[in-house]
């Protein structure tokens, strides 16, 4: 039985048996020592293994938490075996860190900087850490002292030193900090009660929270910009987020024993001094690596993860020192990543998570006293002539100040808070915004961030855009989107098309669509107020976008996701609420049978969501036209009447969508069913001709033998369906289609 050379097949298939099985077999003890034996020279031949240890570690991670459930006195012999196979896989992660700095060509897949990689190798190693947790945590620490000693010695030397055996040295802690913090992952109580676990893990934990306060100090302070020294604060971070998750909060009051004794070795008394040293590492990263947006994703992610946890988590970093110097200091001095083109996107992520630290409090005076940094940049803004607007020092401080803005309107999530934002940024500073779109159309850069500030802003989740009864503030909202989209579309379906045509143009037009979308369907706004006081704002905003959408190739709409899913969603806001006052209808016929004939396209594609969208958009339309000219009584609204002549010039269309409906609902697995089945009936009620036209055709498609049956599914279709488009009558159709489904295809 040659198991040194067994494969990953192989390996799997041992996992198809119980422990229990395993142990009655004959040569258990045999193939238990060949398999350890393989899995130790494996760990050794790291260079070339590498792929091999998520499966040799998965293979004893799961002979190892069957333990538990093993009955009898059969030895399992891991007791032996485990801690040699753990301690084989810590120290060849250490010599791998030595190894390659020695021959001077680190492996590009290195899983220090590959944290998928990362992921696959500790993914089953706290279960073998924790199976004999006393030994191994004691292993991990003799380890760890070493180097903790060494690393400390070298903060205290010259930069000057050799950075090369410093490098290394950061290698094999970063190696340690993640092993720690898998082992932290995951609480596992098998093999020790839970009083013994807490302080193991303290004993462990409080390596690595020793290790915080020296990266920062010394020599090492100095090295920010070295690849070693951003692995090891990655490793950091994960660690504490992991530790965390197991200890932190709410978790706290359930691990007394920990925290007595990370008293006993680094003074940590209890959660909230733990949660100080967490922020003020935070706060140092943040200070430091402006020039690494990596450490920052990672940094922020945890920040966030600290910022949105339970509320009293929340509460409990507003009384710390360290957040409370973040809040009161969050200007590009303080935190130079934020000058950093390379870590733009970063500033949104900053602050959405201080928006929702400050929000946490009540009071308007807090806000604004948080605000003034940004308030001070706006105004130097307002004071550019219209000339430096194309300086770059002015594009980036623009830029900045939107994308700060949106991540505050984000962490906005009730009406106090969103009132806040909204009154700090109304009317005063809307101006700026209308003037920036009017003279950088042109600047990408500079009117995506802004054009998204927008779409958050007018985004009205968890009703937060909720205003007084006799407040106008929904109306006056609505007015400055118009100015803004009417600028902005005016302007760049002027431009020439350049060679990037998605970056260009097509990106501002779908973010501006999605501005409106939300607006238009936001409920916090009278739409009739305009057009029965005279006020363009809204025939604007609607031409406009109309033009714009109709600049673009429906080839290109359906290839560019994004666009695509901001232009159908557009249509379906445009046709369910809008379709008495807007432009579709308005039209020419050419182009009005371009819109519907782009709807049909939207259905017949792969997206679910968007063929729901199409749909809802086509049963508008047919529903609009069944009850105004089908079925009604009162003379044609201008609307009706351009509609009906629209049809009368191509009476193919309603019939043509209609037949894609049904072949979409017969031949293909469509997992939006409903939403279909609501514009079948619309169009079914226009016409019953059309209906029976489409169902003889269908017929006539199929074998003859088959089409009797196929005309009682047909039969069936309609039963008790009456000629209206109540939602009852609509549900029982729905129910009616699902069965005609079924029995249609059935062989």
């Amino acid at each position: 039985m040659h198991v040194v050379f067994l494969p990953k097949f192989a390996l799997l298939a041992c996992w198809m048996h119980e422990l229990s099985e395993l142990l009655n077999v004959e040569f258990y003890g045999e193939w238990l020592g060949l398999v350890a034996e393989f899995t130790t020279k494996s760990l050794l031949s790291w260079q070339w293994a590498s792929n091999s240890v998520y499966y040799l570690l998965s293979l004893w991670s799961r002979l190892v938490t069957s333990v538990p459930y093993l009955k009898g006195d059969t030895p399992s012999l891991l007791d032996e075996t485990v801690p040699k196979i753990t301690e084989g896989f810590i120290t060849s992660r250490i010599n791998s860190v030595q190894a390659s700095f020695a021959d001077n060509s680190p492996d590009p897949d290195n899983p220090l900087e590959n944290a998928e990689s990362l992921q696959d190798q500790l993914e089953s190693l706290p279960y073998l850490c924790r199976f004999k947790y006393e030994s191994c945590s004691l292993f991990i620490i003799n380890i760890m002292e070493p180097l903790l000693q060494a690393y400390t010695a070298r903060s205290r030397l010259p930069a000057s030193g050799d950075a090369a055996e410093l490098s290394v040295i950061e290698g094999q802690i970063a190696w340690m900090v993640h092993i720690i913090a898998a082992i932290l992952k995951i609480r596992q109580t098998v093999g020790c009660s839970q009083d013994s676990q807490e302080l193991f893990d303290a004993e462990l934990a409080a390596r690595v929270l020793q290790l915080i306060n020296i990266t920062d100090t010394g020599v090492h302070a100095q090295r920010y910009q070295e690849i070693s020294k951003q692995r090891l604060d990655r490793a950091i971070l994960i660690f504490v987020q992991n530790f965390r998750r197991s200890y932190v909060g709410d978790q706290a009051m359930h691990a007394s024993k920990l925290y007595a004794r990370l008293s006993e070795l680094l003074g940590l008394t209890d959660h909230l001094v733990l949660l100080n040293v967490i922020v003020g590492k935070i706060a140092t990263n943040l200070k430091c690596y402006a020039e690494c947006e990596d450490v920052i994703d990672h940094t922020l992610s945890l920040f966030l993860e600290l910022a949105s946890g339970s509320y009293m988590t929340g509460k409990l970093l507003l009384k710390l020192e360290s957040t409370k110097f973040i809040i009161a200091n969050h200007s590009r001095e303080n935190f130079p990543f934020l000058e950093e083109y390379r870590c733009v996107r970063s500033r949104t992520n900053f602050y959405y998570i201080l928006g929702c630290l400050v929000f946490m409090e009540d009071g308007p005076v807090k806000f604004r006293s948080f605000m003034e940094p940004l308030l001070q940049v706006a105004v130097n803004l307002e004071a550019s002539a219209d000339a430096a607007f194309r300086t770059d020092v002015v594009k980036y401080a623009f830029t900045g100040l939107m994308r700060d803005l949106r991540g505050i309107a984000m962490a906005t999530n009730s009406r106090r808070t969103y009132g806040l934002l909204f009154d700090w940024l109304y009317p005063s500073r809307m101006p700026l915004l209308l003037r920036a779109i009017s003279l950088l159309t042109d600047e990408p850069e500079v009117t995506t961030p802004l054009l998204k500030f927008m779409s958050e802003f007018v985004l009205n989740k968890a009703q937060r855009l909720t205003f007084d009864s006799s407040s106008p503030n929904g109306i006056l909202l609505f007015r400055e989107i118009s100015k803004l989209i009417v600028a902005y579309g005016s302007r760049i379906l002027l431009l020439p098309n350049g060679t990037n045509i998605y970056r260009s143009k097509y990106k501002g037009i779908w973010i501006s669509l999605t501005v409106l979308s939300r607006a238009l369907c936001g409920n916090y706004v009278n739409f009739g107020v305009f057009e029965l006081y005279g006020d363009r704002a809204l025939a604007d905003a609607l031409d406009i976008s109309l033009k714009m959408t109709l600049s673009i190739p429906l080839s290109d709409i359906l290839t560019f996701k994004k666009l695509s899913k901001a232009y159908y969603g557009y249509m379906e806001v445009l046709f369910n609420n809008h379709i008495t006052i807007n432009s579709v209808l308005n039209l020419d016929t050419s182009t009005f049978v371009h819109i519907v004939t782009s709807l049909e396209s939207g259905l017949k594609g792969l997206d679910t969501g968007i063929s729901t969208q199409c749909a809802s958009a086509i049963d508008s339309l047919a529903a609009f036209y069944f009850n105004n000219i089908t079925a009604g009584d009162n003379p044609p609204s201008p609307a009706a009447l351009n509609l009906a002549r629209h049809i009368g010039e191509l009476p193919s269309l309603f019939p043509q969508i209609l037949k894609s409906l049904f072949e979409i609902i017969i031949f293909e697995d469509a997992g939006n069913q409903w939403s279909l089945s609501r514009p079948i009936l619309s169009l079914i009620m226009i016409s019953e001709q059309m209906f029976s036209d489409l169902r003889a055709q269908i017929l006539a498609s199929q074998p003859i033998d088959q089409q009797q049956r196929l005309s009682q599914c047909f039969d069936k279709l309609m039963t008790d369906v009456t000629r209206s488009l109540e939602p009852k009558n609509r549900d029982r159709f729905t129910q009616n289609l699902t069965t005609f489904r079924h029995d249609f295809r059935a062989k």
